[in-house]
């Protein structure tokens, strides 16, 4: 296997008519990350997993996998990747098993134990000998990625997984992600579902209308946005009057009841001196911490404004 990376977008841009779907996107997969590709339904993601692997052609710019590019190669490229896009796809009237059977005898190197060791896995081997077609929508993708496993690939591309899954599928679906990773495969996990991609990934893009508005690692972008706290005082309006006259508050927002206050540390320590000699009560001050939500909103709002 190449020391290339395992994805490595360059200027990819698709184009329907005059519709733009993907402009211009540059996205760099490292070996182990657990990569959440982020956006709104019809931000371009999908759109750009399928040019990733080869099932519709860029109208400009590269893509590869492993250093190899399938617009050049054809499926060579996919050796090593698996994964599904917009959900898996299997015979309903075949059992879970004899659909997994079907695929390994597409490749002479699947042995047959292959398919219940990624059966137990995915956590379903008591249900093998179902039928697909009576299969939940958390059992549908959960044996999607089985059958991703079966030729034990080093990258991992799954397209919203967990779209559609009661909390004890998102559950599971999580602990799956987990292990997984911890067999040292790489993942890009596209999703809108930020808590989600919050919990499992180490390294984010998010797109937006198609472009690219922030790729890197997660904890940096939390760190990003800065320190805040949460006060809950006796009198709101006019601690907010003596919040935002204190040097280094930057902002003083009403958040239920109490005030959203940023800052760092020493101007915090400040500013509730100050109330206490406004004699103005604080009955709460908690440190509070950006979610991956707040930070999406906020930088594909001012990308809409933009």
């Amino acid at each position: 296997m190449s020391d290339a990376p395992p994805v490595a977008a360059r200027a990819l841009v698709k184009r329907y008519g005059d519709i733009v779907a993907v402009d211009h996107v540059d996205l760099t997969v490292e070996r182990g990350d657990v990569f959440g590709y982020l956006g709104p339904n019809g931000a371009g993601k999908t759109t750009s997993l399928r040019m990733l692997l080869g099932l519709i052609r860029p109208t400009s710019g590269t893509a590869q996998l492993f250093g190899r590019d399938p617009m050049l190669v054809g499926a060579r490229a996919l050796d090593g990747v698996a994964g599904f896009v917009e959900g898996p796809r299997f015979y309903p009237y075949l059992s879970a098993r004899r659909n997994l059977e079907l695929l390994a005898d597409f490749d002479d190197d699947v042995p047959r134990s292959r398919i219940d060791e990624v059966l137990e896995l995915v956590e379903l081997r008591d249900r093998a000998r179902d039928r697909f077609g009576r299969y939940s929508h958390g059992m549908r993708q959960r044996l999607g990625i089985a059958a991703s496993l079966l030729r034990r690939p080093q990258l991992l591309l799954l397209d919203e997984p967990a779209t559609g899954l009661d909390p004890g599928g998102m559950r599971d679906m999580r602990q799956l992600v987990r292990r997984l990773a911890g067999e040292g495969i790489t993942i890009l996990l596209s999703s809108h579902l930020l808590a989600e991609v919050e919990e499992l990934c180490n390294r984010v893009a998010i797109i937006r209308s198609g472009r690219i508005v922030y790729e890197g690692r997660l904890d940096e972008l939390l760190r990003s946005a800065g320190s805040s706290y949460r006060f809950v005082v006796g009198d709101a309006e006019r601690a907010r009057a003596v919040l935002l006259a204190q040097p280094g508050i930057e902002d003083v927002r009403t958040e239920g009841d109490g005030l959203r206050v940023h800052g760092d540390e020493r101007a915090i320590g400040a500013a509730s001196v100050a109330l206490g000699q406004a004699q103005i009560e604080i009955t709460a001050l908690v440190p509070q911490t950006a979610t991956l939500e707040e930070l999406f909103l906020g930088m594909t709002e001012r990308e809409a404004a933009a």
